[in-house]
């Protein structure tokens, strides 16, 4: 089942801020050369929290950055990315296509075109007969109040239903609720029973979020060990999360294979490609600064500049850097400024390109205010 809004938002914050204390302070040892444009460790950046994963409700916010030099290298937090703005970004291949195996799913298809009422009748009727399935889309459909009146507490009871007899997306729903303590009580020990349990089973939303879990309870390279295979199963699945934390516990972990750390970018250039923003930032970084392979100015200005048009403050930061060093690109100091004005209007304090800015002419500095208010009008 698809995670609502603000699920995703605080699945990508505490992925975030996760590899904010456990793997990308490693990141610097793995470099061979000094990096060209650094990643300082944001402020505001907080160690994983138990109890956070997959909350119902909750926000995040892009945090900032400062110089260059200033702190070792660490995460910021993302907001993610909705689909409809993955729209459009060239996809990475979809994982192979099971074949079907049994009979069709009518009340499932009847959802899929839209038919909810018809949808929740006959999967009503099964549900009330024990179908795990039909209980799952029963409560997905009450949750949202899609063919009936949005009822929350209905819903909880079908999800519950549905995880008591092992259906996989019930099992994560319902250990989301568990775990937030909404329309049910609080219950974190059963909540990662059942994530665990969905994670197991193939759930790819449940692996992602159980390998945070194991990420939270169990601190330093245990956890990151115990965690990845999760990762690496929903990266399969092509969970751009899930295809981010792999690129960096293959390039962090000390003791990882060989082979899988020469595919560290290959599964970062899959998050990126699919419009996660944080990993389209840290691929431009990456390729700037020779982690997990050689050197490429070109294509890491490339991918920064999509993911500073994409409004990723800390890319822009980082953009402006570039034009003004002419790596991957001509030197181009209005353009530079441009993309500090952005930058800094959003809170992050740069004191090198501060004093950049200050030391070129009045017409430069109008001219870079003009192009930040049209790319903020646009």
């Amino acid at each position: 089942m698809p995670l609502n809004r603000r699920t995703r938002s605080i699945r990508d914050a505490l992925l975030a801020t996760a590899f904010a204390c456990a793997i990308l302070p490693g990141l610097a040892a793995a470099q061979a050369q000094p990096p060209a444009v650094a990643r300082p460790l944001e402020p505001v950046a907080e160690p994983i929290k138990k109890g956070r994963v997959g909350a119902q409700e909750g926000n995040a916010e892009a945090g900032g950055m400062q110089e260059p030099e200033a702190q070792p290298d660490g995460i910021v937090p993302s907001g993610g990315v909705e689909l409809y703005q993955r729209m459009g970004a060239r996809l990475p291949p979809a994982p192979a296509e099971k074949p079907a195996t049994g009979p069709a799913d009518e009340a499932y298809g009847a959802y899929q075109r839209g038919l909810y009422v018809t949808a929740l009748d006959l999967a009503l009727a099964r549900a009330q007969k024990g179908d795990a399935a039909a209980q799952t889309l029963v409560a997905e459909m009450m949750m949202k109040g899609f063919g009936i009146k949005r009822d929350a507490e209905a819903a909880t009871f079908w999800y519950g239903q549905a995880a008591e007899r092992g259906d996989p997306a019930g099992m994560f729903q319902y250990a989301l609720l568990l775990m937030s303590g909404r329309h049910v009580a609080h219950d974190k020990a059963k909540a990662d029973e059942y994530m665990r349990k969905a994670a197991e089973a193939g759930n790819s939303s449940a692996q992602f979020n159980w390998a945070q879990i194991l990420v939270s309870d169990n601190p330093g390279e245990k956890g990151l060990k115990l965690a990845l295979p999760f990762y690496e199963k929903a990266a399969a699945q092509g969970l751009a999360d899930a295809q981010y934390a792999v690129a960096q516990l293959y390039v962090a972990v000390k003791d990882a294979p060989a082979e899988k750390k020469t595919q560290a970018r290959e599964w970062m250039e899959r998050a990126a490609m699919a419009g996660f923003d944080t990993a389209q930032l840290d691929m431009g970084l990456w390729l700037v600064n020779g982690v997990g392979g050689p050197r490429d100015y070109e294509k890491g200005f490339d991918w920064l500049r999509i993911a500073a048009h994409r409004g990723n403050v800390v890319a822009q930061n980082k953009l402006a850097h570039l034009y003004i060093n002419a790596l991957g690109t001509r030197p181009n100091p209005v353009e530079a400024a441009k993309w500090y004005v952005l930058s800094r209007r959003a809170g992050l304090q740069d004191p090198a390109l501060e004093d950049f800015y200050l030391g070129i002419n009045d017409d430069q500095q109008r001219q870079a205010i003009d192009a930040a208010n049209k790319f903020r009008r646009g």
